[in-house]
């Protein structure tokens, strides 16, 4: 994954003023649990490596890999608006969705 594409899935939730220092959890069963207003509480090194483990894992399951570039940043998009819609949502939930209705049109893995 390059730098852009941690990026745009970084872009999903503006940085918030007050943020703390918070280190994302280190195991899945614990980051699916995260809704999308704690990790908007999140500092942003945390909340970009929060928000690419769940891609990861979420692609790894799907059978398709997280592309750079613009399919990558549509990703991010669908995120976003995810979280700006529904704050309390878990943040896996609106991830996974995102990579479900772009599955399509994602490269497969091998």
């Amino acid at each position: 994954m390059t730098s852009r594409l941690l990026l745009a899935l970084a872009a999903f939730v503006a940085v918030s003023s007050s943020a703390q220092a918070q280190m994302p959890p280190l195991n899945f069963d614990q980051a699916a649990y995260i809704t999308c207003r704690e990790a908007h509480a999140m500092n942003p090194e945390a909340r970009k490596a929060l928000a690419v483990f769940l891609a990861e894992h979420s692609a790894r399951v799907r059978g398709v890999m997280i592309p750079d570039g613009e399919q990558g940043a549509q990703l991010a998009h669908l995120v976003r608006g995810g979280c700006t819609l529904s704050p309390d949502a878990y943040l896996f939930t609106v991830v996974d969705r995102a990579i479900v209705a772009e599955s399509s049109k994602l490269p497969k893995r091998r």
